[in-house]
């Protein structure tokens, strides 16, 4: 063994006490670092000395030779990261789900005085009222009047929908846009990460800046993450290459076989696949027909179960025929509205107008926009309405017309519409706390594994602090022994 082999081993000690000392430092400098996983140097006690060979020495045992930093550690529970990414699609989707409906619920609300029911009740009154004066005109004026309000309560609802649905296609198409970018990003790191540990480096801070926008993606759609070695000879420690593959309903692939995701990152290629939006137009209405791949353009559903924000947004927008909450109500509202005005003006024009040489004309029409209003006829000449069966001073037409809202099922089908939909948004707002909480103690328990403690860095920095001076006042001693045998020994007698 060498004489200087204290003075090694010492240096040995200050350069891996020195090393814990900076890690400490990059702790606390990364603390309020969003996505930062804590460091940790593993310290390894260093091959002791002799080795087992033919010429060893004698010595009864094996003397140690001091420390090394073995690597340097994330610390971080990849099972509770799955947990947390699987859960947080859930959550992105009744978040999304409860914020969509709540949306539809407030333009179809129906609890004030300015809703659909209340200009159907206005009108019915209206319609009562000429029934008892068919010869007054200003019966007549407020039975149109209140028909205009009628029918601008109707367009307001379908332009409101209409233009929810319209902002939900956007979001949809920026959410598409964020998938796009993160898969790009997290290839861009990939490439990073083969680099580095191919060198023999553990690049902690660049697997910190991937998990991060994977838990990002994982709000957006439903994903499965898994990771590929990116050489055979990298380290233990080394985290891989990700691969992230989407989860989307079964379906055959090219070669012929049964899959149910495709890959979006593909770490071990070095690749990604861009996504858009494939839609179609039925009976007038667009609605989203699949994930379209950029790279074979293959239409594809995400998987049926609720997951992900893009899940629920093509959920709420419409995904086929009658699928899709606007969707649904748009078409809903649609039927109503001319189920309505079919049966009054059936019942219109069984009816005699004020002037009986007059024929009777429809009371609502729908416009070249597709909107409903009161004909213009009837605007211009009140007395066309039909109020009479018989002729001048009957008022029983007018009855019969305001029985239509009651035999054509109107009022009841609105309500059937507004009372399913406050029972959808009661639960999607249930399931919205459920996960919430649910995700708020996974992410408390990463946290806790994760997250950088400032006390306890503080406790490490002092730890290390005073090994490192132990490690120099150790050097220091073996200074003195080498000066005392160098400088000192074999003087006696010159």
């Amino acid at each position: 063994m060498s004489t200087f082999h204290g003075l090694e081993m010492a240096k040995q000690a200050l350069f891996a006490q020195q090393s814990a000392l900076y890690t400490t430092g990059h702790n606390i400098a990364n603390a309020n670092t969003e996505g930062y996983s804590r460091q940790r140097v593993n310290f390894e006690a260093d091959q002791a000395m002799p080795s087992a060979s033919r010429n060893r020495s004698g010595m009864p045992g094996q003397i140690g030779t001091g420390v090394k930093a073995g690597s340097i550690q994330r610390i971080r529970d990849h099972f509770i990261d799955h947990q947390f990414r699987g859960e947080n699609s859930l959550a992105g989707y009744w978040e999304k789900r409860a914020e969509a409906l709540g949306r539809m619920e407030n333009v179809l609300n129906d609890l004030d005085d300015t809703g659909l029911s209340e200009a159907m009740d206005q009108f019915w009154s209206g319609l009562q009222d000429l029934a008892v004066n068919p010869t007054n005109g200003g019966a007549r004026s407020v039975v149109v009047h209140r028909g205009i309000a009628l029918s601008d309560t109707f367009n307001y609802l379908n332009q409101s929908l209409t233009q929810i649905r319209n902002d939900l296609k956007t979001e949809m198409n920026h959410s598409v846009e964020n998938v796009n970018r993160i898969s790009e990003q997290v290839n861009e790191l990939n490439t990073e990460i083969k680099a580095l540990e191919i060198a023999g480096y553990i690049p902690n801070d660049l697997y910190d800046q991937r998990d991060l926008l994977i838990d990002e993606l994982s709000r957006i759609i439903p994903i499965d993450v898994s990771y590929e070695k990116s050489g055979d000879h990298v380290g233990d420690a080394a985290q891989g290459l990700a691969v992230i593959e989407v989860k989307t309903e079964e379906y055959t692939d090219a070669d012929g076989n049964t899959k149910n995701g495709y890959k979006l990152v593909d770490g071990e290629n070095l690749t990604y696949q861009s996504i858009s939006l494939a839609e179609s137009v039925r009976e007038g209405f667009s609605y989203i027909s699949g994930i379209q791949l950029d790279l074979d353009g293959s239409p594809l559903s995400l998987e049926t179960g609720r997951e992900g924000t893009l899940k629920s947004l093509i959920d709420a927008y419409g995904s086929g025929e009658n699928k899709g909450d606007f969707l649904k109500g748009l078409k809903d509202l649609t039927d109503l509205r001319n189920n309505f005005i079919e049966a009054f003006n059936v019942v219109h024009h069984e009816g005699v107008p004020l002037d009986e040489t007059v024929e009777p004309v429809d009371f609502f029409v729908i416009d070249d926009n597709g909107n409903m209003v009161v004909n213009q006829e009837i605007i211009d000449n009140p007395e066309w309405i039909t109020a009479a069966l018989e002729g001048e001073g009957d008022g029983k037409n007018a009855l019969e017309l305001a029985k239509v809202f009651d035999e054509a099922g109107i009022k009841e089908a609105y309500a059937q519409l507004t009372g399913s939909l406050a029972v959808q948004v009661e639960d999607a707002e249930r399931m919205q706390r459920n996960t919430t909480v649910l995700l708020s103690q996974l992410e408390g328990s990463r946290q806790s594994i994760r997250s950088v403690s400032l006390d306890e860095e503080m406790t490490n920095m002092i730890k290390f602090q005073h090994a490192y001076n132990a490690a120099a006042r150790s050097m220091t001693a073996t200074d003195e022994l080498l000066d005392r045998i160098i400088n000192n020994m074999g003087l006696v007698g010159r």
